[in-house]
């Protein structure tokens, strides 16, 4: 049987030995050595001495973590760690260890309006929102609509409340972004050499003519995304291939083309060098001199008086709204605790309602009236009839404090399992956390209850004659066991 480095396309052989050199025979013999494993925390929602003092992730890790990203760990490849409830309740992303370093080295200030131009599946998204920590904006897009729906999962998982998912190329997000990013991160579509080991099919749909076209789509996306930029901002461009031509040459060019474009730094991971698969990364700032074609800012400013319009348009709909929202109002009255985390959050955040959906926009964020948005915010949840029902994004944002109701289930209880898996679970001998006037309280019918895994919030459980109804979706039920 032949190894992955006898399997390698022979172009790209020739081309890595002329740019290695010496460390060509280490770098190919690097393609029959296992593969380094990696996970993320979501500090979002636990803390890292959490996970390192717990015992409950049942994960073989390094306690030294991933030297360029400050949530990160190497993993054993022995456990998987995708298999772990508390994966599904969003405490930990499992992320390949180069791909880290990314956001790792970026520093992103709380408060910046940020766009991951090519987000799916999520990975620099959920590092980025970490980092913002609930502040900001983050705009993840993918103009791939397969792939789209794990971002969605991805982001939802985590917790996000302050991102907008976005469905569009480059020239769309760029007729409403002009000039309004702090930092604009192009994780680029590439040849994917740096996937070889990983994929063996990734060595089959490689080519040479695939390296042109994905250097075109590079071009364009580079200067689409340096136009999103304050001025001051920076862009993040990536990539996780080797060729000069899809990373050092895309730089230069792009440097040279651009009178304001200051580069930072071009930074190289090596999978014979450090541990991953291997990643591409240079870091550019805006200057202040404008150099872009006129034609942009004029269909800026055509954009901008739309929008205008479209805002006093939109501010007569929410007086619409508001009578829409008296059961939604009462939801937040019930179950959400004054004075509480997320009830403050909510407070400085503005309610949209979209066909019949409650979300919460930052006041920050535009008008995007005509681009494909696939969520503005944090879905709340969906006004029905004589009832709001809140969504599991919400669930997914909330901790055990921030709620009147929530029941904490043990990782070794085979609730865990039953929940995980679409079953209603009877609440008989299980402790209830409850915030609610004893006056007020019946203990027989609770209502909406966070059903938490150690403290860690995974979804909604409905609460009647002492059996709570599972409302874990049923497109994320699955069968796990120890």
């Amino acid at each position: 049987m032949s190894t992955i480095k006898e399997k390698l396309p022979e172009e790209f052989k020739k081309e890595m030995k002329e740019l290695l050199k010496d460390e060509y025979e280490d770098f190919i013999n690097s393609y029959d050595q296992d593969r380094t494993n990696a996970i993320r925390i979501n500090d979002l929602k636990v803390e890292k001495k959490f996970f390192e003092e717990s015992n409950l992730f049942d994960i073989d890790y390094e306690k030294d973590g991933v030297e360029w990203a400050d949530l990160g760990y190497y993993v054993s490849s022995d456990k998987s760690p995708g298999k772990n409830p508390l994966h599904d309740a969003g405490a930990y992303y499992i992320q390949e260890p180069s791909a880290m370093s990314v956001v790792g080295k970026t520093d992103i200030a709380e408060g910046e309006k940020i766009l991951d131009m090519c987000a799916a599946p999520g990975g620099k998204s959920t590092y980025i929102l970490s980092k913002l920590n609930e502040t900001g904006i983050l705009v993840s897009n993918e103009v791939n609509s397969t792939r789209i729906r794990a971002l969605g999962e991805n982001l939802e998982r985590f917790g996000a409340t302050n991102c907008t998912i976005t469905n569009s190329d480059s020239k769309g997000l760029l007729t409403f972004f002009k000039g309004f990013f702090d930092k604009v991160f192009i994780d680029a579509p590439c040849s994917g050499q740096g996937m070889f080991r990983k994929y063996e099919h990734a060595i089959d749909d490689w080519s040479e003519e695939k390296v042109e076209e994905c250097v075109s789509i590079q071009k364009e996306l580079i200067r689409d995304g340096f136009d999103m930029l304050k001025e001051g901002g920076m862009l993040i461009y990536s990539t996780c291939t080797f060729t000069k031509r899809e990373n050092e040459d895309i730089i230069n060019d792009f440097i040279n083309e651009y009178q304001n474009a200051e580069l930072i730094e071009m930074d190289r991971i090596w999978p014979h060098k450090q541990r991953g698969e291997g990643h591409f990364s240079a870091r550019i700032i805006k200057s202040s001199e404008e150099v872009r074609e006129e034609e942009i800012q004029e269909n800026s400013n055509k954009k901008s008086k739309k929008s205008k319009k479209k805002k006093k348009e939109s501010s007569n709909s929410r007086k619409q709204d508001s009578q829409k929202l008296k059961d939604y109002e009462s939801f937040l009255k019930d179950y959400i605790r004054d004075g509480s985390k997320r009830k403050n959050a909510i407070s400085e955040k503005a309610v949209e309602v979209k066909g019949g959906f409650v979300y919460l926009v930052s006041k920050d964020m535009l008008d995007l009236t005509g681009l494909k948005v696939l969520r503005n915010g944090l879905l709340m949840g969906e006004i029905k009839k004589n009832r709001f029902e809140p969504s599991h994004s919400l669930a997914m944002a909330l901790c055990i404090d921030d709620v009147k109701y929530a029941v904490n289930l043990d990782i070794e209880d085979e609730d865990v399992f039953r929940y995980i898996v679409g079953e209603s679970i009877s609440l008989e001998g299980k402790e209830v956390y409850k915030y609610s006037e004893p006056d007020t309280e019946d203990n027989n019918s609770r209502g909406w209850i966070l059903v938490t895994i150690n403290g860690v919030s995974i979804g909604w459980g409905k609460e009647s004659n002492g059996i709570m109804k599972n409302k874990y979706p049923k497109g994320l039920r699955r069968v796990i066991r120890k």
